[in-house]
């Protein structure tokens, strides 16, 4: 059975045990890259991030992109939203229907 995993600063990951999600507090970007492998290695599906962490993992993070297993997502932690996570979903979103999500675009 496939898991789902929570990687961030400990202030805003915490409350997602409660869902029964396993929950990796980091606020090191070298130490939750070597997580981040591990866990894309073994039985995890999705992995959340933090934008504030994502940050200092864009290469690890976009090794796996192109992968059909780990999905990773990014949130907004407690220290505010970059925008990042919503950019990314965008953009998936963009290459599989061919059009701008939020503005219309392409097929007027």
């Amino acid at each position: 059975m496939y898991k789902i995993a929570v990687m961030g600063e400990p202030d805003s990951i915490y409350g997602f045990a409660t869902l029964g999600l396993d929950t990796f507090p980091f606020d090191s970007p070298e130490e939750a890259g070597r997580q981040l492998r591990q866990m894309a290695e073994s039985d995890y599906a999705v992995i959340y991030i933090t934008e504030a962490l994502a940050a200092g993992l864009k290469t690890e993070i976009d090794h796996y992109r192109e992968q059909k297993l780990p999905a990773i997502i990014l949130l907004p932690g407690v220290s505010g939203n970059t925008g990042e996570g919503v950019n990314r979903v965008k953009k998936s979103v963009e290459q599989a229907v061919g059009s701008d999500i939020l503005f219309g675009g392409g097929n007027e």
